[in-house]
């Protein structure tokens, strides 16, 4: 293989590939190292899921036909790094022994990666002095979930190896409660609804997504709160966590997020609406406490430029002449 394969990707383990090493295997589909490959999966860059059920994605797995195998691959010709830096509305909700509960702005990426050199909620965990978790790759220390660039809202870090076990456990079993709001173009029809569509890369376009017919299993359901005609505010519940998940199942319905001009919103009423991003916020967070086992949910307001954009609706000024 002459390049690389970079970035995340899945594979479906077909029939002769069955009872291979994990590491092996991975190796073979990326070009890389079989110790690099090993790296990936102590660091938890890997996550195996067979029938449905996760499977602890150590070194030595053999893995079985059928098993669905995700891996974040980074580019070994590019190193990141975490660089401390303050963040303009970057808050912290909560902290403890075990956990920080933040809410992270627009423009703010969950860690570093290749390509990106913007602010990161691993570095302006750093510049405030708290010390995260020591699992996964340096620079995704304590990340058990992520939210896209343009997307504000809650997300939890984790402090210490329990908590980052308990938490990345959860995620994947998809016992956190996740919601978000978003304002979509359009009003859906029903008012409320799920989802239930596989999202993979999009066939011609390698940094979108797009549901396909052989994607992964994505669940979302929905409840319009407030309708404007031109736009609609709905209240969005995550059971599976796709990249892009709420972004690419409401411009599969032809009704994308206000502003998402990836997922075909429209300029016109984006610029209306004040808006140079997805409206699209993590709006509460709710989980078992990893050191208590006590459920904790946390919740977040709109930031100004996603409030401007509804209070804009709601009086009318955005519809235009």
């Amino acid at each position: 293989m002459s390049e690389y394969i970079i970035g995340q990707h899945e594979w479906t383990v077909i029939a002769d590939d069955a009872g291979t090493r994990l590491d092996a295997f991975l190796a073979n589909r990326t070009g890389q190292s079989r110790s690099a490959a090993a790296t990936w999966c102590a660091e938890g860059c890997v996550e195996v899921t067979s029938q449905g059920r996760p499977i602890k994605a150590v070194k030595s797995l053999r893995v079985p036909e059928g098993a669905s195998i995700t891996a974040d691959v980074p580019d070994p010709n590019d190193k990141v790094r975490v660089v401390p830096e303050s963040v303009d509305g970057f808050r912290i909700v909560h902290e403890d022994s075990d956990i920080v509960v933040v809410d992270k702005p627009s423009g703010v990426a969950a860690h570093p990666s290749p390509g990106w050199h913007g602010p990161t909620v691993v570095g302006a965990l750093s510049a405030a002095g708290v010390g995260i978790s020591t699992s996964g790759a340096a620079e995704r220390r304590g990340i058990v979930h992520r939210l896209d660039v343009g997307t504000s809202g809650l997300m939890v870090v984790t402090k210490n190896e329990k908590s980052y076990s308990s938490l990345k456990r959860a995620f994947k079993e998809r016992t956190v409660t996740k919601v978000y709001h978003t304002m979509i173009q359009g009003i859906p029809d029903p008012l409320h609804g799920t989802i239930d569509a596989p999202i993979g890369r999009h066939p011609g376009h390698e940094w979108r997504f797009a549901v396909v017919e052989d994607g992964r299993d994505s669940v979302t359901h929905y409840e319009v709160i407030e309708a404007y005609g031109p736009a609609s505010l709905a209240e969005v519940h995550l059971e599976t966590g796709r990249t892009h998940q709420i972004r690419v199942h409401f411009s599969a319905l032809n009704h994308p997020c206000c502003g998402d001009l990836t997922y075909g919103a429209d300029p016109k009423l984006s610029a209306r609406l004040g808006l140079t991003r997805q409206w699209l916020h993590a709006h509460r967070l709710g989980f078992d406490h990893p050191g208590t086992g006590r459920y904790v949910e946390f919740e977040s307001e709109y930031p100004p430029d996603l409030r401007f954009a509804v209070e804009s609706m709601r009086s009318g000024d955005a519809l235009g002449s």
